[in-house]
């Protein structure tokens, strides 16, 4: 067993500790690490980090929230968890500073007092430092943008073990990455954010019962090209329903209704509800501990449009029982370039994604992923190489690896996605 860096206090659970059981597991995975590392403020992340490598085994960084990936856990590794890095602080206006442990129901509610909110997902209990790193395709992606076109600085740790702030004005090349790849760069321990002045949005639920779910899926997509960029739209697929979640990114009540009235004229509706609620209401949070149980297979990519062929295969798959996903994009997501930020896809209007139990998924999923344009690491369960350049297309990927090489030559960064040439991932689920 390896000391604790000279000087250092850090938290270690190790098997044994009474805490063990409620720190080993993810959402997505049971773990058996040989140490969690709780880190309680960003000044020990430093010594987590170098206690995680002189044990000489893979590290996961865990943010604190739920993800669909299993990669913030180990067997027989280190844990470096963040989750009590959970503070919200608004430092004034609309500046906000979050820790990565925090979860966006958290954020969510304490903005709403302020009048103020952050895109996330559709999922509360998503952690913020996974999400925001990676994008942030979320409830009011088409009006305000990914998550992370509002992240105005960060702190990170590197890998040779420094606390660097990052901002456009500095280090903006690791600014530029942790826009979309930030676990390929460091740990991030702590956001600040430009959050929006959104008190009260309009949110509708559509329940559709299509006869002719490819019919019904390329209307689907027309409404929602055509729709204005006030509006974001979730649709989520389980043979034979489809259920619906929009949001008008402001609570006016007749532009809302208005914006919501193409949807409510799809075919197949069979129950529908509208209301002005807080946004704080719009990112649905269970609280439930990780305990592994998610244990589905997920699969996804983007896609410009809903086409008809895309729709057929898209009807064909969810009748061999996987959930799907199709998400909104498009709208402000599109006013960046490509190259703005290591998230390069800035020009397709949807993300689609399947989940299932079990190895069919990949067969069954081939003939959609054919017609796809790119994938979000966040909801990929494939991390293969090909995955790696779907992920990040070129120039991206070259720069990252260019990155890389100059911040992280050791190559220690690669749980999430190793971005470097001939690097696998260094995780162990």
């Amino acid at each position: 067993m390896s000391a604790l860096p000279s000087g250092s206090s850090l938290d270690v659970i190790r098997p044994g500790d009474a805490r063990y059981e409620g720190a080993r597991h993810v959402y997505g995975a049971t773990g058996s690490p040989a140490a969690v590392v709780r880190v309680r403020e960003a000044r020990e992340v430093p010594d987590a980090l170098a206690f995680a490598l002189d044990q000489g085994r893979p590290f996961s960084t865990r943010s604190g929230g739920h993800g669909i990936g299993s990669i913030a856990t180990n067997d027989g590794g280190t844990v470096i968890d963040l989750s009590s890095l959970s503070r919200v602080e608004l430092l004034g206006d609309r500046r906000v500073r979050i820790g990565p442990g925090a979860r966006w129901s958290q954020v969510a509610h304490e903005l709403a007092p302020h009048g103020l909110a952050i895109s996330s997902g559709d999922s509360g209990d998503v952690g913020v430092g996974g999400l925001a790193t990676t994008g942030g395709l979320g409830l009011l992606g088409r009006s305000h943008g990914l998550t992370i076109d509002h992240l105005v600085a960060a702190e990170i740790v590197t890998a040779d073990g420094r606390l660097l702030r990052t901002s456009a004005d500095e280090e903006p090349e690791l600014f530029w990455a942790i826009r979309g790849a930030g676990a390929s760069v460091g740990i991030v321990t702590s956001f600040e954010f430009e959050a929006a002045a959104t008190s009260l949005v309009a949110r509708a639920t559509l329940t559709f019962e299509p006869r002719d779910l490819a019919d019904f899926l390329v209307r689907w997509g027309t409404a929602v090209e055509r729709a204005p960029r006030t509006i974001s739209a979730f649709l989520y697929l389980g043979h034979p329903v489809a259920q619906a979640l929009i949001v008008h990114a402001t609570g006016e009540e007749v532009a809302a209704s208005r914006a919501f009235r193409p949807f409510a004229e799809l075919p197949g509706i069979s129950g529908g509800r509208a209301e002005i609620v807080p946004y704080s209401a719009v990112p649905f949070s269970t609280g439930s501990p990780h305990l592994g149980q998610q244990t589905a297979r997920m699969r996804n990519g983007f896609a410009t449009h809903l086409d008809p062929e895309l729709s057929s295969r898209l009807a064909a798959l969810a009748r061999t029982g996987p959930m799907l996903q199709i998400r909104s994009a498009g709208g402000a997501i599109h006013d960046l370039p490509a190259s703005a930020t290591a998230y390069a896809h800035r020009h397709q209007n949807f993300s689609i994604a399947a989940a299932a139990h079990g190895a069919m998924l990949n067969t069954t999923w081939a003939p959609v992923h054919e017609l796809l344009d790119g994938l979000y690491p966040s909801f990929e369960s494939d991390h293969s190489p090909a995955s790696l350049t779907e992920a990040f297309p070129e120039p991206t990927l070259g720069h990252l690896r260019e990155l890389q090489a100059r911040w992280d030559p050791r190559r220690i960064f690669t749980q999430n996605v190793g971005v470097s040439a001939g690097s696998p991932a260094a995780r162990s689920r």
